[in-house]
C-alpha cells in the first residue's frame, strides 16, 4: 500500500512539475527592468520589414502592443500619436506592435490594420507579429502594453513597463503620465521614478 501511494506521489510530481514547465516554455515571463532586448523583424503596414537597428539616430523607443478591435487601444489612439509627434525628433519614435492572432480576431487583419493606420493617420510604423514570436519574449499581456527602451553601451535596455498614463479611457482624466514621465527623465539623465505599472486592457488574442 506504501509503495502505490508512493509511485502516486512521484507521478503527480512530474504531471504538476511538466505543467509549471510548459507553462513556463509557453507563456514566459518576459522582459524586464534592465534587460537587454534581442531585436526583430516585422512586416510594417506598408509592407516593408522593420527592425529596431534600422532607427541608427534614435536614442530609444515607446515600444506599444496595440490592436485595431479592443476598446482600450482604440481609446489611447490620440494619446499614441501625440507621443510620437512630441519625443520622435527627439530620439524616441514610436513603434506599434499588433500582438493578435486574425484568425481569433478578424478585425485584427493585416488588412485591417492598413485600413486603420490610414483612417487615424498614423505617422509610425505599425507592425504584425507574425506567428505571434516578438509579444511572448516581452511579456506582454494586454492591448495596450507599453515599453520604454534606451540605447546603452550593452545594448538596447528595458527602462519602463506598463500602462501609458492613469486614465486608460478617458484622456481628461488623466493625472499622471507614467510613459511620458519615463521619457522625460531619461532626455534629462535622470532615474525613472516609477519603472513599472499595472497595463490595463484587453487580453491577447491567441
Amino acid at each position: 500500500m506504501k509503495k502505490i501511494v508512493k509511485i502516486c506521489t512521484v507521478v503527480v510530481f512530474v504531471i504538476v512539475s511538466s505543467a509549471f514547465i510548459n507553462s513556463k516554455t509557453v507563456h514566459g515571463h518576459g522582459y524586464k527592468i534592465g534587460d537587454v532586448v534581442e531585436d526583430f523583424s516585422l512586416k510594417n503596414i506598408d509592407g516593408k520589414m522593420l527592425s529596431l537597428a534600422d532607427y541608427k539616430d534614435s536614442k530609444g523607443f515607446i515600444l506599444i502592443f496595440t490592436c485595431n478591435t479592443c476598446p482600450f487601444s482604440v481609446a489611447y489612439e490620440d494619446r499614441i500619436i501625440a507621443l510620437n509627434k512630441k519625443y520622435a525628433s527627439k530620439g524616441y519614435p514610436v513603434i506599434a506592435i499588433n500582438p493578435n492572432n486574425p484568425n481569433t480576431k478578424p478585425g485584427d487583419s493585416f488588412e485591417a490594420m492598413q485600413k486603420r493606420a490610414k483612417e487615424k493617420e498614423f505617422t509610425f510604423p505599425y507592425l504584425v507579429d507574425k506567428g505571434q514570436k516578438v509579444y511572448p519574449k516581452f511579456g506582454a499581456k494586454k492591448t495596450p502594453h507599453n515599453y520604454v527602451l534606451q540605447k546603452t553601451k550593452k545594448g538596447l535596455v528595458v527602462k519602463y513597463i506598463g500602462a501609458i498614463d492613469d486614465s486608460s479611457r478617458n484622456p481628461e482624466a488623466v493625472k499622471e503620465k507614467y510613459l511620458e514621465n519615463a521619457v522625460k527623465a531619461l532626455l534629462n539623465g535622470k532615474e525613472i521614478e516609477l519603472k513599472e505599472t499595472k497595463a490595463i486592457g484587453c487580453s491577447i488574442k491567441v
